[in-house]
């Protein structure tokens, strides 16, 4: 397989975490070399966190050049923009949560909130899809990175990797209760 890029951006408390580690598990039961890198030093203080996934045949680095992923994943409207201008490859692939967890420059008044007309304009520009996960409510929002991981696999977005191989993950990473209720809310998107 030719090599794959995968860039998730979020706040930290979003899930980013279990939300990679799902993807590159998956990615794993698929077959394909996979390797990852995160940030977590900003995720106790709800700053920034990424994590980047490369894929496939010939790759040795988990770092992704700007304006070279396949996929870019937004946990959040913000992020998703700023994820999509800067990693996302023209052609590519957003998928966002369409919820906002306004930046600090957006609440003292200083930047405008972000909407879905610029991310979906920005999409346009760059030649890239955009797919929208529109959580209206959940029972709790820290599974919000199952409806991304659920959406990932309807779409068919990483080639070779199927909704049985983040199933196989999902088992790998959580069990009891925690599986039982994660796997519900991917489920939900995965159909």
């Amino acid at each position: 397989m030719k090599p794959f890029n995968i860039h998730i951006t979020g706040v930290g408390g979003q899930g980013i975490g279990l939300l990679s580690q799902a993807l590159l598990r998956g990615i794993d039961h698929a077959g394909i070399t996979a390797i990852a890198v995160d940030t977590h030093g900003l995720a106790q203080r709800g700053g920034i966190v990424i994590s980047q996934i490369r894929c496939g045949d010939g790759v040795h680095s988990p770092l992704i050049m700007k304006n070279r992923a396949d996929l870019v994943l937004g946990m959040e409207i913000h992020e998703a923009l700023r994820g999509a201008s800067l990693y996302l490859k023209k052609g590519g692939t957003l998928v966002f949560l369409d919820v906002s967890w306004q930046p600090l420059s957006v609440r003292l008044g200083q930047t405008p909130e972000i909407t879905l007309e610029n991310v979906e304009t920005a999409c346009q520009i760059s030649g890239a899809k955009a797919i929208r996960v529109e959580i209206k409510t959940m029972d709790d929002a820290r599974m919000q990175n199952m409806a991304l991981l659920g959406a990932v696999s309807k779409n068919a977005l990483i080639p070779g990797v199927t909704k049985v191989h983040f199933d196989a993950a999902l088992e790998d990473l959580l069990s009891g209760d925690m599986l039982k209720k994660n796997r519900a809310v991917f489920d939900a998107w995965a159909v």
